[in-house]
C-alpha cells in the first residue's frame, strides 16, 4: 500500500506532501492542476516491482516527455531547478528520485532505494481514459516494433486485459464483484484469439461494436476475473466516468467500494458531480475513502496546494460542485423570471 507522496518542482507541482488512504483516494480539480499526473507517477512507482525496470526509465514510458527527456518534467521556472520525488509505502520503503531541468537522459536520473522497493511486488493497474479493449488486437505487437506516440499506460492495460484466469476455483470476494458487472453490462467478457466479445443473450458482440462505457466496465471485469485486482493491489483509474452512462454510476461506485473493503488501493480522478456524490452516498462509516482537492492558491502565488478530507461536505475549493450550484441558481432563475 502507498502512504505518502513527496514532491518538489515536478511538473506542475512546486512543493506538495500528500498522506494517501489505504482505500479510496479522489482527486479533483480543474485542468491543469496534476490530477493525471499523480496518477502516472504513483503507478510508474508500483510497476517496477514487476517489470524491474529504473525508475527513471518507466517515468519516461509513462509521461512521455519529448525526447525522453527527465529535464522537461521539472516545474519551469527561469534559471536552474531541480526537482525531487519520494513515495513511501507499507514497511517504511522509500523511493526516491532527483534531477534538473537539463537531466537530458534517464540513466542521469539520481535515484535511492529502488533495490529494496523492488523486492516487494505490488500488482496494480492503471486504466486511462481512452478504452483500449476494441483496439487491443495487433496493439502490443506494433507497439513493440514502431516508435508509436502512445504513453506505455495504454500497452500496459491490454498487458493485463490479455493475462489468463487464475488457476483453481474463483473466490468468493471476486465471484461477488463479477456478478456485479455481470448484471451491469448483461453478460460476461470473453475472448477469442486476440478480440474481447461480450457474451450476452444476444450472442457474442465484439467490443467493438459494444458502447465504449461498456467496454470500460468489461475491461473491470477482466481484471478481476484474471486476478490483476485482488487483495493487496493499487488500480489508478483516470475519469472513470468518461463514456459512461451516469445510470450505471452507482453500479461502478458499488463495485469500486467493494474492491476497497477486499484490500484494494484506489486512486480516482474526476470531474464529475454525480460520481463524487455517488460515493459520498454508497460508502459506508468503516469505508475509507478521501478526497483531495487540487487548486492554485493565490496566497502562494498560483501555486497548487491541495487539500483532503474524508468527509465530501468539507471539500475545499471544490470547483465541481460549485459549477453544479451555479447551474442550479441559473435553473431556478429562469425558472422564477418565467412565471413571473
Amino acid at each position: 500500500m502507498l502512504k505518502k507522496l513527496s514532491l518538489k518542482n515536478f511538473t506542475v507541482f512546486d512543493d506538495l506532501e500528500l498522506d494517501l488512504g489505504s482505500g479510496i483516494n479522489v482527486f479533483i480539480g480543474k485542468n491543469g492542476t496534476g490530477k493525471t499526473h499523480l496518477l502516472k507517477l504513483m503507478y510508474a512507482a508500483c510497476d517496477i516491482t514487476s517489470t524491474e525496470l529504473n525508475f527513471a526509465h518507466k517515468l519516461m514510458g509513462v509521461f512521455m516527455p519529448s525526447n525522453n527527456c527527465p529535464g522537461r518534467l521539472v516545474r519551469r521556472v527561469r534559471g536552474s531547478s531541480e526537482a525531487s520525488i519520494q513515495i513511501t509505502r507499507n514497511g517504511n520503503l522509500s523511493l526516491a528520485a532527483k534531477f534538473s531541468n537539463h537531466t537530458k537522459n534517464w540513466q542521469s536520473v539520481e535515484s535511492e532505494g529502488q533495490e529494496s522497493w523492488s523486492k516487494r511486488k505490488i500488482e496494480s493497474v492503471y486504466i486511462p481514459v481512452k478504452e483500449m479493449l476494441s483496439n487491443a488486437p495487433g496493439f502490443r505487437s506494433l507497439y513493440e516494433k514502431r516508435e508509436i506516440r502512445f504513453e506505455e499506460v495504454y500497452k500496459d492495460i491490454v498487458d493485463r486485459a490479455y493475462l489468463p484466469v487464475l488457476s483453481g476455483p474463483t473466490d468468493s470476494e471476486r465471484k461477488k464483484l463479477l456478478q456485479l458487472l455481470e448484471k451491469a453490462i448483461s453478460g460476461k467478457v470473453i475472448q477469442k484469439g486476440e478480440e474481447f466479445f461480450l457474451k450476452s443473450k444476444q450472442g457474442n458482440l465484439e467490443f467493438m461494436l459494444l458502447a465504449e462505457g461498456i467496454r470500460k466496465l468489461g475491461l473491470l471485469w477482466l481484471l478481476i476475473q484474471n486476478g490483476t485486482l485482488m487483495r493487496g493491489s493499487v488500480l489508478f483509474w483516470d475519469e472513470p466516468e468518461t463514456n459512461l452512462n451516469p445510470s450505471l454510476y452507482g453500479s461502478l461506485i458499488d463495485i469500486l467500494l467493494e474492491l476497497q473493503r477486499n484490500g484494494v488501493q484506489i486512486f480516482l480522478a474526476t470531474h464529475d458531480y454525480v460520481i463524487l456524490k455517488e460515493i459520498d452516498l454508497r460508502k459506508k462509516m468503516a469505508d475509507s475513502v478521501n478526497f483531495y482537492s487540487l487548486y492554485e492558491n493565490d496566497a502562494k502565488g498560483k501555486h497548487i496546494t491541495c487539500s483532503r478530507t474524508s468527509n465530501y461536505l468539507k471539500i475545499d475549493n471544490n470547483a465541481i460542485a460549485e459549477t453544479f450550484s451555479d447551474l442550479y441558481d441559473r435553473e431556478i432563475e429562469r425558472g422564477l423570471k418565467g412565471n413571473g
